[in-house]
């Protein structure tokens, strides 16, 4: 019934199940690789997961779980009757983890950082966001990241102090995902919420916002293929000149 079962080609998938990252993580990235690189697309039908499970050897919520990424983040499109297809070029996103300096520059745009705090203390309810004892240790660092002169983001991240040492010029000429990739760092997967509300008298003043003007909110807890915390994020973006894209799978 569904094209994509009868007409997809298969793809090679190399699965290492002795490696700390998820067997789902595994075949996600090497799905999407081959939307990205051009192996599968737009239109293309897309092996089902039966199929896949079969051919694959893995169990059938692995390779769900991991077709299900791809949908959401809109390289796939599942269509009842019509099975599953790769996404049209224009609402392809990467399934990883970035920082509004990759969006940026991804954007074309000239991404800058000044970073106004960077201290190393104790904070328990961030420390309780990460799962950690309240008298963990934490690098706490505030970013103000714009592009060009406008800016667009006050940052607020805890990294667990057991983390390699990072610097203010690091943080000033790059992400902050790739200054952990970096440091051998490596988030895979996040718990995140997007929200909304009146901005505080210092993010307005930072932001150079006016009257009513809100800003967005995101607020990010990273993990490692461990499962270990590598990241508590809480930012708060000019609303008029930022948008979360997400993409709405009707199953």
């Amino acid at each position: 019934m569904a094209s994509d079962q009868n007409d997809a080609t298969p793809l090679s998938v190399s699965i290492d199940r002795a490696s700390p990252v998820p067997l789902y993580h595994q075949l996600a990235e090497q799905l999407t690789a081959a939307i990205t690189d051009g192996r599968l697309q737009p239109g293309d039908p897309f092996e089902n997961e039966l199929a896949m499970t079969a051919r694959l050897g893995l169990s059938r919520p692995t390779v769900r779980r991991a077709i299900q990424q791809l949908v959401d983040a809109g390289l796939l499109i599942r269509r009842r009757g019509l099975g599953t297809t790769v996404a049209a070029a224009a609402v392809h996103r990467k399934v990883a983890l970035t920082s509004l300096f990759d969006d940026l520059e991804r954007a074309g745009r000239t991404p800058r950082t000044s970073v106004l705090e960077l201290e190393l203390g104790e904070f328990p309810s961030a420390a309780a966001a990460l799962g950690l004892p309240a008298d963990t240790p934490l690098l706490a660092v505030t970013r103000l990241r714009l592009a060009g002169e406008l800016p667009l983001a006050v940052l607020h991240n805890w990294l667990p102090a057991s983390l390699p040492d990072i610097s203010r010029e690091e943080l000033e000429s790059k992400g902050l995902y790739a200054v952990l990739r970096e440091h051998g760092i490596r988030p895979v997967v996040a718990h995140q919420s997007i929200g909304a509300r009146m901005p505080t008298s210092r993010e307005r003043r930072l932001l150079g916002l006016r009257g009513t003007q809100p800003v967005l909110t995101m607020r990010r807890v990273a993990f490692d293929s461990a499962g270990q915390p590598v990241e508590l994020g809480e930012h708060s973006y000019r609303a008029q000149d930022y948008s979360f894209e997400l993409m709405v799978d009707e199953r």
